[in-house]
């Protein structure tokens, strides 16, 4: 077991990816969310590391990459540059190295944030770079799911399953407030877990939301925005009905453009990630709506920037419900990470919406509805997942090979006589 600053290391699902990747790739790009374990996960694979954003070498390490870059790329491979972004001329000079030495796992870089001067870098890296992107823990590597049902072995559609969850309603909903992110879990107390992810929120709206661009952004119109996206997870919201959602609170006119700029921050440093639409071959013609569904890269952000704590959440079941589907939709994506998969959505224009798809490479795929618990909710769910199931032409595409309801609260894992699963995220791995 690797020690990382005097704390035992936490396994993480990216580590097998970047070792798998290490071995066939010249050089890997980690990016990801800052404080979601990057460095930390990167460390344990590297052999030598240079910390671009150590204030005590940061202008002497300017300086070198502006004239003689290749020096910071000698040493033991891989060799780990830490916070990359903001010398983009890496790039090129990584790429012309792994060319020239011709091995793979020569590099890896990690970054919390897209490079402003993308521009800058004249060639894609196809070939010579490979990505992996981190995200905060799920509950499988927190420690906070038994990981009794594997979401790979559903694609496998066994007759029975089981498992306990340990998550009660107040454990869950201290989880969705403290969020996946590796620090919090090495503090003693309650209080101390949750404060991460509030430093972590005005981090974001005072420094980070203007840095990205080197673009002064108004950190309380970033609050403002960020609340509004937070009410609006798991929806379409278009930017219009986010503008009015903060023009009550504006002190000028703000713009449609404004608004996208603010969000293109978010994108860029890794805080919301919103998910793409799922367009199947159906049996008749109905249009599915294709505009993205959004999410924070985790729950704590979206209930940090509204204020609120676990307690709030167990007295208002709707907003936890939406949190909670934020939290199931980041361990959804790392899961599938894992599996090769990408995750989607599913809505269409009568109605019809399914929460999460989880598409592997190979074509398979699995229907996914994410309700916080209750009899009531998880009939509503397991009925739009079969209804979804029927209007699919598997004569075009494959059927799908399981319908899972991913519930919060259950003490168990069991198939229905309908042949949905019922998983509750606490017993959930990939």
């Amino acid at each position: 077991m690797h020690k990382t600053h005097g704390m035992e290391y936490k396994k993480r699902i990216a580590d097998e990816l970047l070792h798998d990747k290490l071995e066939a790739m010249g050089a890997v790009l980690i990016e990801g969310p800052k404080a979601c374990g990057k460095t930390t996960t990167a460390e344990q694979h590297a052999k030598s590391v240079i910390y671009m954003d150590d204030p005590t070498k940061q202008h002497q390490y300017r300086q070198m990459a502006e004239t003689n870059i290749g020096y910071l790329l000698e040493g033991e491979v891989p060799r780990l540059i830490d916070e990359w972004q903001e010398f983009p001329q890496f790039w090129d000079a990584i790429r012309f190295e792994v060319d020239h030495r011709n091995e793979d796992g020569q590099f890896m870089l990690t970054g919390s944030a897209v490079p402003v001067k993308f521009g800058k870098i004249h060639h894609t890296g196809t070939g010579r770079y490979g990505w992996l992107t981190m995200r905060p823990m799920s509950l499988w590597e927190s420690g906070d799911s038994t990981g009794d049902i594997s979401l790979s072995d559903l694609f496998d559609m066994p007759d029975k399953i089981g498992g306990f969850n340990k998550l009660t309603l107040p454990l869950l909903a201290f989880v969705v407030c403290r969020g996946g992110w590796p620090k919090s879990l090495q503090k003693k107390t309650e209080k101390a877990a949750l404060l991460q992810a509030t430093e972590y929120y005005k981090a974001i709206t005072s420094s980070d939301i203007s840095r990205v661009d080197n673009v002064k952004r108004d950190a309380e119109r970033a609050k403002r925005i960020m609340r509004s996206y937070a009410r609006h997870q798991g929806s379409q919201a278009s930017i219009a009905t986010i503008l009015a959602d903060i023009s009550t609170n504006e002190p000028e006119n703000v713009s449609d453009e404004t608004v996208n700029s603010y969000l293109t921050a978010l994108r860029n440093i890794f805080v919301i990630e919103d998910m793409p639409a799922w367009n199947p071959n159906l049996r008749s013609r109905t249009a599915v709506r294709t505009s993205d569904t959004r999410y924070y890269v985790d729950p704590s952000v979206g209930v940090a920037a509204l204020g609120l704590g676990p307690n709030d959440l167990i007295n208002d079941l709707n907003t936890f419900g939406l949190f909670f589907e934020t939290m199931c939709v980041r361990d959804l994506r790392v899961y599938a990470d894992a599996l090769d998969g990408s995750v989607y959505h599913y809505r269409d224009k009568n109605g019809l919406e399914c929460d999460a798809v989880i598409h592997l490479r190979n074509g398979a795929y699995g229907l996914v509805e994410i309700k916080l618990g209750g009899e009531r909710l998880i009939e509503e769910g397991a009925k739009t997942l079969t209804s979804l199931a029927d209007i699919i032409d598997t004569t075009r595409m494959k059927a799908p090979s399981f319908c899972m309801v991913l519930t919060g609260v259950g003490d168990f894992a069991y198939k229905r006589t309908d042949g949905v699963y019922v998983v509750p995220v606490g017993c959930l791995k990939p």
